[in-house]
Order: structure tokens, then C-alpha cells, then sequence
């Protein structure tokens, strides 16, 4: 079958890989007909990781299911399916809570597994013709009958429109509050449009890229754009002088200045001055125990100077984490199904998979107009 590997920093190439199979009779085998490119991946395309050269990338994935393994009892042959980016095996301690993201079952002596990820699990991802699902039934969230029609919609599902959520969720965004949100990338995007659905009052995006901005602004929220003065002061400037009741952080560990100078720390910093006392403050930004590229020791042992004594003395709380993807997954495929949310908004290409290396080049350049690329096998 026909893939799309990773060969080393900023190189990937479609290629002829083993087709993807059932191993397992709790298998599922999905034909891939949509598969998005996140931010995420642009950490491992970008050398900072230690993805080994070979490996199959992709984690947002949705398709058809063309065949079940003999202990599949739920999940049907013809099921259009979108699939968690977050393997589960649906029966640990962490998947009976609901904490699927930290699956302490498909990735021994780790807690979770993805899809074509750097260090997590042996799982070959989904930028490609088939894909193999482990845990099927548990797994596969099966679409209704408009999955074809609103297929852009749905295959947000898998990551971006529930790790958005989920930010919203860490920081506990409730009816009628002010939110600031660090990064107008998909994700944070998608916690924007989340913390509107909410019923947030008010929200505020901090980004520096004309696009994004400009679609923070197509949904209702106020784009801030922090090349033009300090985001915290902007975010006071809206909110009274009190700050926002919530933040969420979308950016991660290669957060940077407007000069492009990286500040790990610099959106979590910032979070603690632009949200109010006892605000809150949900974290979906990824950062890593490591980072061999960081751009200093500190961070490159995956810690960061945070301002502990602000955020203590203003009484915050703050939550972390990946997405446990199950957790939401079919409460927002309802909201899509009944067209009160139409994620795909962000999407600004759907490419076939032979232009996967060029939809690369474009999305980690940050190249204007690129925001979200589907890719087609």
C-alpha cells in the first residue's frame, strides 16, 4: 500500500510500505479515506523527536472498515468510522475512568499510545491506504448516515475539535465567563469555537498570523495580535484590567517570541498574567520530557522557568494533558450531526496523498492560507 514515511528532519516521502492487517482478532482493518496533518506532526517532520526513520505518520484518521477480526462484535464491514488519535484498550484502570489518552495496556511501560507517534507505541499511523485498528470495537466511533456529506466535519474528530474541548474542559469554561486563548492554530481554533458552544461571553485569541487570526474572527471571537504589543496587556485592556476568567494554552513547548526567538515557557507565563485571581487555566500544548532541539539546557531536559510565584499568590489552577478523545468524541458528533458545529471551517486543503510532502513544507513554513490540510489516499 501507498504511505506517507518520515526519512529524517523535514523529509517525508510516499512510498510502498506492508499493507496494513488484522493481527489480532480484536482487530479492525479501516480503508483511509480522509487524514489529516496536525501541528503535532510537525514536531517529529521537524527533527524533534526521536521518530525512527520508516515509520508510517498520521493520528487523525477516518475511513471506511473493510474488515473485523473474528472478536469484533459491534463494528460492521461498511462502517464509515473515525478513529481517537489515542489508542485504548477499553479495560485498563485509566480507559475505565475515562482516562483513555493514558491507556496503560498499548504501550507497555508508558501510559498511552498513538497512531504513528515518537514514543508511543509500535503503531504505524494513518497517511495511508489502511490502517490498522487495535481494540476495534472500543475504538472506532461509528458515524451516521451523513458521514460521506460531512465527511471535513467529522474527521475533525479525531484530535483537533475534542483536544480543543478538552482545554476548555481543563479549564473548567462555564456559562457567561471571559476566555483567552494562546495560539490560533487548529487546535487552538477549535478550543475558541469550544469555549463559544460553551457559552463563553467573551472570547480572546492571541496569534500573530494574519489567517488565523482572521478565522478567529470569522467565529465570534476578538483576535489579538501580540506583534502588535504585549498579549497580556491587550487581554487587560479587554477584560477591565481583571484579565480573562479562563485561558486555555494551545501552543506548546515551541511557543516564540514575534521575532521567532523560541520562549518555551512564554504562553504559560503569559497565561498566568492575562487570566484573572483564582482563574483557571487548561494546558493541551504539547511539551515533552525531552527536547534534544530546545534552545537551552533547561529546556532541553523538558523543564521550563514558570512564574510559580504569581500563579500562586493570584490563586489559579491549572490542568495538562493529551485528550482522552473518547471522553467527547460522541457528544460532538451529535453537535455535528444536528449542524449546531461545523469544525471544517478551518480547513484550507484537501489534497491527494501523493502531495502529502509538499502539504508539509506549506503547513510547517506556516505559510499563509495553509491552517488545516486533509490529506486523500
Amino acid at each position: 500500500m501507498k504511505a506517507l514515511v518520515y526519512e529524517g528532519p523535514r523529509r517525508v516521502k510516499v512510498a510502498e510500505v506492508p499493507d496494513a492487517r488484522l493481527e489480532r482478532p480484536t482487530d479492525v482493518l479501516v480503508r483511509v479515506t480522509s487524514t489529516n496533518i496536525c501541528g503535532s506532526d510537525l514536531h517529529m517532520y521537524e527533527g524533534r523527536t526521536d521518530l525512527e526513520p520508516g515509520r508510517v505518520l498520521g493520528h487523525e484518521n477516518l475511513g471506511e472498515v473493510v474488515e473485523v477480526g473474528a472478536g469484533v462484535d459491534r463494528v460492521r464491514v461498511g462502517d464509515r468510522v473515525c478513529l481517537p488519535f489515542n489508542i485504548g484498550c477499553g479495560f485498563c484502570a485509566n480507559c475505565e475512568h475515562g482516562r483513555t489518552g493514558f491507556c496503560l495496556t498499548v504501550n507497555p511501560g508508558a501510559a498511552g499510545g498513538v497512531y504513528g507517534y515518537a514514543g508511543m507505541g509500535p503503531y504505524q499511523g494513518g497517511q495511508a491506504e489502511y490502517l490498522r485498528v487495535p481494540y476495534g470495537d472500543f475504538n472506532c466511533l461509528v458515524l451516521p448516515p451523513d458521514a460521506e456529506e460531512k465527511e471535513a466535519d467529522y474527521a475533525m474528530l479525531s484530535d483537533i475539535f475534542p483536544t480543543g474541548y478538552h482545554a476548555t474542559e481543563l479549564a473548567d469554561v462555564s456559562v457567561g465567563e471571559s476566555v483567552v486563548v494562546f495560539g490560533a492554530g487548529p487546535v487552538g481554533l477549535m478550543a475558541a469555537y469550544s469555549a463559544l458552544l460553551r457559552g463563553a461571553s467573551k472570547v480572546m485569541v492571541v496569534d500573530r498570523h494574519p489567517d488565523r487570526l482572521q478565522l478567529a474572527d470569522q467565529i465570534g471571537a476578538i483576535a489579538v495580535d501580540d506583534s502588535r504589543g504585549p498579549a497580556v496587556e491587550q487581554v487587560l485592556d479587554l477584560t477591565g484590567g481583571t484579565g480573562a476568567d479562563k485561558g486555555c494554552e494551545c501552543v506548546g513547548y515551541q511557543a516564540h517570541d514575534p521575532d521567532g526567538r523560541e520562549e518555551p515557557a512564554s504562553t504559560l507565563n503569559d497565561l498566568v498574567g492575562a487570566v484573572r485571581a483564582t482563574g483557571a487555566i487548561g494546558v493541551v500544548g504539547l511539551f515533552l520530557p525531552q527536547d534534544p532541539g530546545g534552545p537551552d539546557q533547561l529546556s532541553r531536559e523538558g523543564k521550563a522557568v514558570f512564574d510559580l510565584g504569581q500563579f500562586w499568590f493570584k490563586g489559579q489552577r491549572i490542568g495538562t494533558g493529551q485528550a482522552n478523545v473518547k471522553t467527547y468524541n460522541r457528544q460532538l458528533r451529535a453537535l455535528i450531526h444536528e449542524g449546531r458545529a461545523k469544525p471544517a471551517f478551518l480547513v484550507s486543503h484537501e489534497l491527494p496523498l501523493q502531495r502529502g510532502p509538499e502539504a508539509y513544507e506549506h503547513f510547517d513554513r506556516r505559510d499563509d492560507g495553509w491552517t488545516k490540510v486533509i490529506l486523500r489516499p
